[in-house]
């Protein structure tokens, strides 16, 4: 059996990637591929633990990426790399690529760190596909505004997403290979339709 794909989506929030998640594992699935859709922080019992303690208590910053890169460890073993190797795609909302932005960018952890735990936790594991959407901070607060109530990291001041933002980007050029930045300010069929050509690629 061919090894399955793995596909994460990126983005500040706010950036609207979680409403084109469903649309794309739809798109898979009509082509006779089976989809395992799932989510960072979370994914797992214990990851689904870890996501409510990390969006919403406050803590030591090498805490908090120490905390993400445990649930990431778990969602790995238990739901990612079983389903890659039966031949499934995996769909995950945020992976790794978020916590260089999020921790990194935003939190201003050291690099090196992140790099030593992906080095650790997941050292053969990459996206095949990874789909970066994109948007100007004020377009993505105005979102957020009108959405539910928020978390700890979408409570942050405009300067924690423009590092963040910064680094989703800044990860992109260093990965052109695997990364499709999404302009997440058009239209939903735009962006249905440029999701569809780069599926076909894929």
């Amino acid at each position: 059996m061919n090894k399955g794909k793995f596909i994460t989506f990126e983005g500040i929030d706010g950036a609207g990637k979680s409403t084109h998640i469903a649309f794309v594992s739809e798109l898979l699935r009509a082509r006779d591929i089976d989809v395992v859709m799932t989510r960072e922080p979370g994914g797992t019992t214990l990851g689904e633990k870890l996501r409510e303690i990390l969006l919403h208590e406050r803590m030591h910053l090498e805490t908090e990426a120490l905390l993400m890169f445990a649930a990431r460890r778990e969602h790995i073993a238990q739901i990612i790399e079983p389903a890659l190797a039966a031949g499934k795609w995996v769909i995950s909302d945020r992976f790794t690529d978020a916590s260089f932005a999020y921790q990194g960018g935003g939190r201003k952890l050291p690099i090196e760190k992140l790099e030593a735990l992906e080095a650790w936790v997941h050292p053969h594991l990459q996206p095949d596909l990874t789909l970066l959407f994109d948007v100007p901070l004020e377009v993505a607060r105005a979102r957020l505004d009108a959405a539910r109530e928020p978390d700890k990291f979408e409570q942050e001041k405009a300067e924690f997403f423009a590092a963040t933002r910064a680094a989703y980007l800044g990860r992109a050029r260093q990965f052109p290979e695997r990364f499709r930045i999404i302009d997440s300010t058009k239209s939903i069929p735009d962006i249905q339709n440029q999701l569809k050509e780069l599926l076909v690629s894929i």
